[in-house]
């Protein structure tokens, strides 16, 4: 967007001067009571905000495109520019423009460059590094990520800078594709020049930036990070060793410092991911089985049906703790004991939800803190925490449990701070620091002098008038103000020879003199410059508690992760409680063991009266490793694989679960291939999709994992459907690598042969029954394969004319007599005699290519004659007359 500066107006130059320090960021350019946009930037502003884009019709400029909002209106368009994945520059003016013009006033010689008011860069918001509560999701983190393509591994960091949360680790691209995943960050930024590598490994739908080679080096990554921790190096954090990890988040120091993101004592610490203590989930099983977000609009999640957090850092914490199970025993024993305590001790649980309704955003306020950015009414807020804090203290170290008592004693009180929020702050300030009335009263006495005088002055300019008239005898005299020399005392000329030497005249009048003393003059000082003196003197004991504030930052951090850790918990409790979950045991067997398991999310979504039908699920590696599940669509075999996941990962969360008992031996990873998709922008077909992801699982599959395959092989031919399935499903009996505990839910029956030749194979079939040529459901899990899958059954009841649905039957029959007399393998279809069975070999009205007869037909042929009244007759002969009739 540069433009040649020769027959720019001044305003113009300093709008490109500004922009060229950040080209690719949309400038916000402060111009009086607006922000405006101008050129390409005004056009995109105006796309995505949906305002109105005009033209300049001043100067050489005239032409450029122009599009503005009103100050006031920023906390309302600047999260939708970063919602849609701009980064945007906001160039405030630094000067009062009424102040320069009086300081320009009578000046000569002045340029039009010398009567711009100063402008800067003041923030440069982007998607991964937003501080403001109108851009960020309270319950979601907002992470910025950095990846860095090492020779041996690719480097990952995620920082959220709004709550301080600063993590790295590598791997191989997979891992790190994994984690992209799991996290969800906002923004990710990668070396310039490797745009192709990053899009081959991790797709094109992020949101991206590029930085120069030089910051992904190990000398400045290094450096940067060490300067800020102000340690020698970073052994401490336990991340020394991991070279690439280092390097990409030094990459997001550097990035901070790029858009003005300087004050972030809030970052105390940077950590592992530590991949070995939590259940692999890739983004294939994160999406399918709908942990964070639901695939159709007005659906749920598992998490929309187990949140039940208060505080908005547990919400963030129950994401995350979603995506990352925990696969070792005792800690998600630890979790699943303090649920049982919420459950036996309700006065404790209590008292934990009264309070927690009290603390709001720790995590983020402090953040603030951190930053400079924090409001007065946020200050009070960290009080009121602070405050609720304490009975939640008092309460863990008096719990009958050592987990709780080691919370307990970790919450820090901060005493000494919140004493001086209560003492300095005034119990309802106002949001903003300018629009003053926020320190305390009796906190600062001058501040309460200039408060006086302030709101007092006309008491204390008559106290002046009444003193000085006792003691000069002059009983006329009056105080008055004029613009010229301020305030005066009037003195008639009948007392002239009264007025004290001290006093100095000012002005003479027909009838009377006007004097000024010293205490006027000071009194003058103090009440004209008062509100200015107020404001000033506010804000500065205001930063004075902010600075103060800042030293308890990570006492305040501990306690806001561990009321998250706390909330979760009592999410859970309530939760279970709610949907009458049951405590799993959690152990080191193989064995997964599920009685009258549910669907957490579908049972939730019935219509009112309807019961979910339960089901129990057995799994182990020695007698039955893998469900060979078969049955009609629309049966619930999908469900049934979903619970069964779902059921075994809120186990390793740390939840109870929806079932009658549960016994669930880890796992370590859970795969899932579920339902049909294509990735068209790619050249990726629906089968192409899914053998990535089947080869994805088998590639990474343990003895441990949990594997579900719905419908695999459905996307290619039937010989290859079959012969691929059979081959998968025997690899994983046969490979002792790959030994999992497997559901496989098919349409193939012929894979319930495998049965017969594996001993660990098991077939099951969810059982429907027939009445009067009705299909009915029944949802439960038997033992045995089924040979029906009713599709044509489902075809009629979602509506297809009935004239397909009847003669879909028809070849149906006739393909399963062709191969009823067939050997081995399927036969091929017999076109010839399918043919024969077409509704007569003579022309038939109903042969006609003719909506109306179809329409005629379709209506006699579901006619019940058995059933029918001679009215309903009669009714139903005159509205086939109506159709003809309205041809």
């Amino acid at each position: 967007m540069a433009k040649n500066d020769k027959g720019l107006t001044p305003m113009m130059r300093q709008f490109f001067s500004m922009k060229a320090k950040h080209p690719d960021a949309l400038m916000l350019f402060r111009c009086g009571d607006f922000y405006e946009t101008y050129c390409d930037d005004a056009i995109e502003a105006s796309r995505i905000l949906g305002i109105t884009l005009t033209r300049r019709n001043n100067g050489a400029a005239a032409g450029d495109e122009m599009a503005g909002f009103p100050h006031h209106a920023l906390d309302t368009f600047l999260p939708k520019l970063i919602r849609a994945g701009k980064r945007v520059a906001i160039c405030d003016q630094l000067e009062d423009p009424k102040k320069k013009k009086e300081e320009l006033k009578g000046k000569k010689g002045v340029s039009a460059e010398d009567k711009m008011v100063k402008r800067g860069i003041t923030e440069l918001v982007t998607p991964g590094v937003a501080m403001g509560d109108n851009v960020l999701n309270y319950k979601e983190n907002n992470f910025l990520a950095a990846v860095h393509f090492g020779r041996g591994a690719c480097g990952i960091s995620f920082l959220d800078i709004s709550t301080g949360e600063f993590l790295t680790g590598e791997g191989t691209f997979d891992y790190v594709e994994k984690l992209i995943g799991n996290f969800s960050p906002k923004e990710v930024l990668y070396e310039r020049g490797k745009k192709n590598d990053f899009e081959r490994h991790f797709g094109t739908r992020l949101c991206t930036f590029e930085l120069d080679d030089w910051v992904f080096t190990d000398q400045t990554a290094r450096q940067k990070l060490l300067k800020h921790f102000g340690t020698k190096n970073l052994k401490g954090f336990g991340v020394d060793h991991l070279n690439n990890g280092v390097i990409a988040a030094g990459a997001i120091m550097q990035y901070l410092e790029i858009t003005q993101h300087t004050n972030i004592n809030h970052i105390t610490s940077l950590a592992r991911i530590e991949e070995e203590k939590y259940v692999r989930l890739d983004r294939f099983t994160i999406r399918s089985l709908e942990l964070v977000t639901p695939m159709q609009e007005d659906g749920l999640s598992l998490l929309n049906v187990i949140d039940r957090t208060i505080t908005p850092m547990g919400g963030r914490l129950l994401r995350r703790w979603l995506v990352f199970p925990l696969k070792e025993e005792k800690p998600i024993n630890e979790r699943l004991d303090i649920v049982d305590y919420y459950f036996r001790e309700p006065d404790f649980r209590q008292c934990l939800d009264e309070q927690m309704h009290r603390i709001g955003d720790l995590e983020r306020i402090i953040s603030k803190v951190a930053v400079g950015r924090v409001s007065p009414r946020e200050v009070v807020q960290l009080k009121t925490a602070l405050m609720a804090i304490q009975p939640i203290k008092t309460a863990c170290l008096y719990a009958n449990k050592e987990a709780l008592k080691a919370i307990g004693e970790q919450l820090n009180l901060c005493e000494s701070i919140r004493e001086r929020i209560e003492r300095e702050i005034k119990p309802d300030p106002p949001q903003l620091i300018n629009k003053g009335d926020v320190i305390a009263h009796g906190f600062n006495a001058e501040l309460d002098d200039l408060r006086s005088i302030r709101d007092n002055g006309k008491q204390y300019l008559l106290e002046i008038q009444e003193k000085e008239a006792e003691k000069t005898g002059i009983s006329s005299l009056k105080i008055g103000f004029n613009n010229v020399f301020g305030y005066y005392l009037e003195v008639r000329n009948t007392f002239k020879d009264k007025v004290p030497e001290e006093w100095i005249r000012k002005q003479t009048l027909a009838q009377a003199e006007r004097y000024i003393t010293p205490e006027l003059k000071e009194y003058e000082a103090k009440i004209l410059g008062a509100d200015e003196k107020i404001l000033a003197l506010e804000t500065k004991l205001f930063n004075e508690l902010i600075q103060d504030m800042q030293k308890f930052i990570p006492q305040i951090q501990i306690n806001a992760n561990l009321i998250a850790h706390l909330d979760c918990l009592l999410s859970f409790a309530v939760t279970s409680e709610e949907h009458h979950y049951v405590r799993p045991v959690v152990d080191t067997t193989e064995v997964i063991d599920i009685k009258q398991g549910r669907h957490p999310v579908i049972e939730t979504q019935l219509p009112l009266g309807e019961q979910y039908v339960p089901n129990d699920v057995l799994l182990d590696n020695e007698r039955q490793q893998i469900m060979m599940i078969t049955g009609p669509n629309m049966a619930g075999k999908s469900a049934l694989l979903r619970q069964t996941a779902l059921i075994v990962l809120l186990a390793q969360v740390g939840c109870f679960v929806p079932a009658e008992g549960a016994k669930i031996g880890l796992v370590d990873k859970i795969f899932t291939r579920v339902g049909a998709s294509d990735n068209i922008s790619l050249g990726e077909s629906t089968f192409m999709v899914e053998m990535t992801e089947a080869s994805n699982i088998l590639n990474n599959v343990t003895p441990r994992s949990l594997i579900l395959f719905d419908e695999l092989g459905r996307g290619t031919s039937t010989y290859d459907g079959i012969s691929i399935a059979w081959a998968i499903v025997e690899y994983l009996h046969e490979q002792p690598k790959a030994q999992a505990r497997t559901l496989f839910a098919t349409h193939y029956h012929e894979l319930n042969e495998m049965e017969k030749i594996f001993h660990r194979i098991k077939n099951y079939n969810v059982s429907v029954r027939e009445n009067e040529g009705k299909i009915i459901f029944l949802r439960k899990l038997a033992r045995g394969g089924s040979e029906h899958s009713f599709g044509i059954h489902v075809a009629d009841i979602a509506g297809m004319p009935r004239s397909i649905v009847k003669r879909a039957n028809v070849v149906l029959k006739q393909l399963e007599n062709d191969n009823s007399q067939a050997t081995g393998s399927m036969r091929k279809p017999n076109a010839e005699s399918i043919d024969q069975t077409r509704e007569g070999m003579q022309l038939s009205i109903f042969q006609l290519d003719d909506p109306v007869l179809t329409q005629i037909r379709d209506e006699i042929l579901g006619l019940d004659i058995n059933n029918l009244t001679p009215v309903e007759a009669l009714n139903k002969l005159n509205e086939i007359k109506k159709i003809v009739n309205g041809r």
